[in-house]
């Protein structure tokens, strides 16, 4: 389970590195990984907001 999750986390990682490498004009591929990158983080944040998970929502700030 460890590896799994480490697994997804260099995956995270390397995604957010490539979006902002892509935002300063790196190559065709890191603008690819990027755009799949975002794709999947708006997929999430859609299925969190259309009940993907119960819980408290309270949606405050840093208050």
């Amino acid at each position: 389970m460890i590896v799994v999750l480490l697994g997804v986390l260099v995956l995270a990682l390397g995604g957010c590195v490539c979006v902002v490498w892509a935002a300063r004009g790196g190559p065709r591929w890191v603008r690819a990984v990027a755009t799949a990158t975002l794709a999947v983080g708006e997929l999430v944040r859609a299925a969190e907001k259309f009940g993907g998970r119960g819980g408290n929502r309270s949606g405050g700030g840093d208050s």
